[in-house]
This record gives C-alpha cells, sequence and structure tokens, in this order.
C-alpha cells in the first residue's frame, strides 16, 4: 500500500504553474539577527485601531543566527524571539525577548554554538583533547528546546514549542520564560508537534511520535482541561495527558515527517506523506557530521496514506484512503458534511523544499541568484480531499463514492479496505499570480471543525511572504493586500465582540521591509472588505517568523 497506484490528476506541477519569478530582491535584512526590546515601547498610530480589540498579538519565531564566530545553517536554527504587540483602547505597545532556553543560555556562556539544531550540527568543544573531541561523535545528541515555532496553550498556560520533545511555560505578558517541559514525563513519545488543536471542552489534542524496539509510531494526544484547583497553581501542568491511539508507520526504518494534522468534531486524521526520514541516518548523522535536515528525503515513488481515527474513542478505520505523493506542512480545516470528512489544507507536489531554506540561500544576492532559488521551490495550493465514512464490503468499486453537491472531489474503492482519492482544487487561476499561499488561518474559535467559508494566508510571489490574502471556499475568488517591498507575517482572525457573521472582525499581521531600517508595522485589516484599518508602526527591526496567537486575555 506505499506505492503509487494512481496516476497525477494534473501533467504540470504547482511551480511550473506559477508565473516564473524575474527581479526578485534580496531579503538578507530579514534574516539577521535582532536585538530585544524587554520593556514595552509605544507605536505610532496611522489610521484607526478599532478600540474593541483588548489583547496581545504574540509571534514566535528565528531571532539570533550566530554566537561568537559560529554561525547557524538554517533558517530554523535560529534562537527563539518572542514579541508582543499589546493592543488596548486604540493604542499598541511592543516589546520582545529571546527565549531564554538551555540552547540559548548554554551557547551565550560558550560564545558559540553548543547544541545543535535542525540544520546546524554543533562541533566538539575546542578546549577538548584529539581523542575527547573523536569521542564526542559518538555521544547522542540531546533535543533542541529552542522552541521558535509557535505559541501554544494546554490548561490554559502558554507555552512555546518546537517539534522536538520540550517545550517552554512563558508568561504571555512579560514574555518571561519559564520551566522547560518535557513531554516524556507525561506520556511516552519522543517529540511532538507546534500545531495541536483546541476542543471546545477546553481539551488540546496534539500528536507525537515514539520509537522504540516494537516499532515508529504516530501517537494521538488528548490533554484535558485544567482543573479548577490546578489553575490557581502558577506551573507546568500537562497532568492527565494520554494517547488515545498509536499509528504504527507504513516503512518502520523511513517514517514520515509531519508538521501538523486534521482534526474535526469527531474524527482526527494523520496524513502520513511521502517526506520520509530515514533512521539509521538519523542515528549516525552526528559520526557522519551531517545535520538532522539532511536525513529527510522527498521519496515520491510512495502514496500519501490518510489514517482516520474517532478521537472520542480512540478506534483507527479499518480503511485505508489514499492519494498520490502530494506535501503538506499547514491544514485549513476540516468538517463533517453527511457520511462525508471534508479536508482542506495547503499542498504541493514537491517535498525536497524543508531542507533548502538555509541562510546561505536566503540571503541570495537581488536578481538571477534569488529568483533561481524561488523558482526551484515547490508552490503550495488549497486542496480539499472527501473521505466517505461508510465504506464497507458492500460498498461498489471504481465507482466515485463522493456525491456532495458541487464538489468535484472523488474517492473511488480500488480494492476492498481501500479507497483512493483525488482532490479538488479550492482557488481559480487568480491565485497562481500571488505564487500560491501558506500560513493558513481561519475564525478558529466559531468555525475549527465545522463548516465555512474563508480562510486568510500569506501569498508567496517571493522566497518569504509578499500578501495577505482572504480566501472564499464557496466561490473560489480572492481579495488581497500586497504593496513592493512589505512582507507580511501569517494573519491571524480576531472576532468582533458583536460578530454576526463568520468574517466579522479584523486580521492582524506584522509588516517587515528589507529596504528601510527600523521601519516594521502592525497592520490591522477589516476582515469583511480587507481594506486597511489602521497600522501601528514601532521603530525596530524584526526577523521574518513563523507563527502566532492573539491573546485575548493580554
Amino acid at each position: 500500500m506505499s506505492k503509487t497506484a494512481e496516476p497525477q490528476t494534473r501533467s504540470l506541477s504547482s511551480r511550473q504553474r506559477c508565473p516564473q519569478a524575474s527581479g526578485l530582491e534580496c531579503l538578507a535584512p530579514l534574516v539577521r539577527s535582532a536585538e530585544e526590546t524587554p520593556d514595552p515601547i509605544p507605536t505610532t498610530i496611522e489610521g484607526t485601531i478599532p478600540p474593541w480589540i483588548n489583547g496581545s498579538f504574540l509571534r514566535n519565531g528565528p531571532g539570533k543566527f550566530e554566537f561568537g564566530t559560529d554561525r547557524y545553517t538554517h533558517w530554523f536554527d535560529g534562537m527563539a524571539m518572542m514579541h508582543r504587540f499589546h493592543i488596548r483602547e486604540g493604542n499598541v505597545t511592543y516589546s520582545s525577548r529571546f527565549l531564554r532556553s538551555d540552547s540559548f543560555v548554554e551557547n551565550s556562556e560558550k560564545n558559540r554554538i553548543v547544541v545543535s539544531e535542525f540544520g546546524t550540527l554543533a562541533m566538539p568543544d575546542p578546549c577538548k583533547n584529539i581523542f575527547a573531541r573523536f569521542l564526542s561523535r559518538f555521544q547522542t545528541p540531546k533535543p533542541t528546546d529552542n522552541a521558535n515555532v509557535n505559541f501554544v496553550k494546554y490548561k490554559g498556560d502558554y507555552y512555546v514549542s518546537t517539534e522536538t520533545k520540550y517545550m517552554r511555560r512563558v508568561n504571555p505578558q512579560s514574555l518571561e520564560t519559564k520551566e522547560k517541559v518535557d513531554w516524556s514525563q507525561y506520556i511516552a513519545v519522543n517529540s511532538a508537534s507546534a500545531h495541536p488543536h483546541y476542543d471546545r471542552d477546553g481539551s488540546t489534542y496534539n500528536m507525537g511520535n515514539s520509537y522504540s524496539r516494537s516499532g515508529f509510531f504516530y501517537n494521538i494526544i488528548r490533554v484535558p482541561p485544567p482543573e479548577e484547583k490546578a489553575a490557581m497553581e502558577d506551573s507546568a501542568d500537562l497532568s492527565g495527558a494520554n494517547v488515545i491511539c498509536s499509528i504504527p508507520a507504513a516503512d518502520p526504518r523511513k517514517p514520515s515527517y509531519f508538521h501538523s494534522f486534521v482534526m474535526s468534531e469527531n474524527y482526527i486524521v494523520f496524513v502520513e506523506q511521502p517526506i520520509k526520514i530515514d533512521l539509521l541516518k538519523f542515528m549516525l548523522y552526528k559520526i557522519q557530521g551531517k545535520s538532522f535536515s539532511k536525513v529527510m528525503t522527498w521519496e515520491p515513488q510512495h502514496a500519501t496514506i490518510f489514517h482516520l481515527v474517532n478521537r472520542h474513542t480512540g478506534k483507527k478505520s479499518e480503511v485505508k484512503y489514499y492519494t498520490g505523493p502530494m506535501f503538506t506542512l499547514h491544514q485549513i480545516n476540516a468538517f463533517e458534511d453527511s457520511e462525508f470528512l471534508v479536508m482542506d489544507m495547503c499542498c504541493g507536489g514537491d517535498g525536497e523544499l524543508i531542507g533548502e531554506f538555509t541562510l546561505e540561500n536566503l540571503r541570495r544576492n537581488s536578481g538571477e541568484e534569488i529568483d533561481e532559488f524561488y523558482n526551484s521551490l515547490c508552490r503550495n495550493l488549497p486542496r480539499r480531499y472527501v473521505l466517505p465514512l461508510s465504506v464497507d464490503e458492500q460498498t461498489p468499486a471504481d465507482e466515485n463514492l463522493v456525491t456532495l453537491h458541487n464538489c468535484k472531489a472523488t474517492a473511488r474503492m480500488t480494492k476492498p479496505g481501500e479507497v483512493y482519492m483525488t482532490h479538488e482544487e479550492l482557488h481559480n487561476d487568480e491565485l497562481l499570480q500571488f505564487g500560491g499561499l501558506e500560513f493558513p488561518q481561519i475564525n478558529y474559535h466559531q468555525f475549527n471543525g465545522r463548516p465555512y467559508r474563508y480562510f486568510y494566508s500569506c501569498g508567496f510571489g517571493h522566497v518569504f511572504s509578499d500578501s495577505l490574502l482572504k480566501m472564499d471556499v464557496h466561490t473560489k475568488e480572492l481579495k488581497a493586500w500586497r504593496y513592493p517591498g512589505l512582507y507580511p507575517s501569517e494573519p491571524v482572525f480576531v472576532a468582533s465582540p458583536k460578530a454576526t457573521e463568520e468574517d466579522d472582525g479584523v486580521v492582524l499581521s506584522v509588516i517587515i521591509t528589507p529596504r528601510e531600517e527600523k521601519s516594521t508595522f502592525l497592520l490591522v485589516l477589516d476582515a469583511k472588505t480587507f481594506s486597511e484599518l489602521g497600522r501601528a508602526e514601532v521603530p525596530v527591526n524584526i526577523p521574518y517568523g513563523t507563527h502566532g496567537v492573539f491573546n485575548e486575555m493580554g
């Protein structure tokens, strides 16, 4: 079942369908180390910041790329820098801090890189003798706690997270670093994703890996809501966390990489894609002098498998849902409609791009150098897959099982217990002019796991996002905010307190530019019209980041 059994529905890849770029500008200023601003500073307001917005826009991402003479190799390796735009009564203040992770502290004390990251292997201590340095090659590298990917929430507490077994609890007001949390002290996992899902009952779901002599498993984790007494204590609390389902890898020697997963009101879907992690290379990578990014390979000879799990019972479906090789980082939304599970996600046909985001590539010169790199990258586009939930021995073979109105996605039973799916494209050709999209966000609080109409994302007409997009999944039309030389962060939707419609609210994004020093601003768009309401200008340089959240309790 791991081999691709069906032809692709399109002869052209998403990269080939998007226009080739020419004359792109250099983005090096967006991936250089920044200085922290621990004490809140005022911003200059242009336009109007709606007075009903009351909270903090929290952002995470790499912010320091060297220690002493040592330089990181990959963008993912930079030390975590947390940013806070506090919004109240139409005014905005800004502050930032580096996460005081063990990695940051140890690197700072030694003034060199002593903890390995995704794309950078820490070299042996030059003060050791030759024999000691040789032996250090055979020591198992410890996972980093450089949590530079996202802000997440468990039992009411905020944490910053990456994709190892470590998180760091943080204070969302002061950005103070608190205790390190080790997932393996609560449940049997070796790592966890930085993209959990939140249930309306207060519980949180996530995915984590585990490997042992019995094989490699993808584990669905549930963390229960906080207890009233525990909520009063100022300490990390993941008590009650449990694994509700363990999914064995299709190839235990080469499990798949994943960044997120799908959740609806009753189901979780794990997408096992053909980006493979070679475990033998992983165990030997330090001896070979290779970073973790070198043990990941794109293997399009394999299919993509969708593992369907009832998140209330933990029971995995016996049906094998699969499609051709594809690459996905971020899910948009999923919901149930009649006897079907509808899944929307950002997908591409080439999974080799993760290892290519080296700082050397990102800092290429304007023109031909950066054009060549950008034109080689995969472009992700929004897709819809539909899983038929009622598949049994009576299901007809080689017949489209998707009967939803106006739905172009298909699902066919190719043999008993196996269903091959093709997707519907959730866009028209206009999106191609924006280079595809990523970093999708919805009105999560009201519409996650439910039928929805709109999502917000970044367009990628450059290596980093150069536009903001509002997508209508009903009409496939889009609205855009795009200006030359301005590079927006992942958009975050904040609902109006008197909202009556799905898009009643604002979209927040941090805008940076390589063209002028200290010209960052927080952008506030009307989510319905996608027109600018106001901006809060702050005289700091902020590197291009990853993910963020809006903390209404800020």
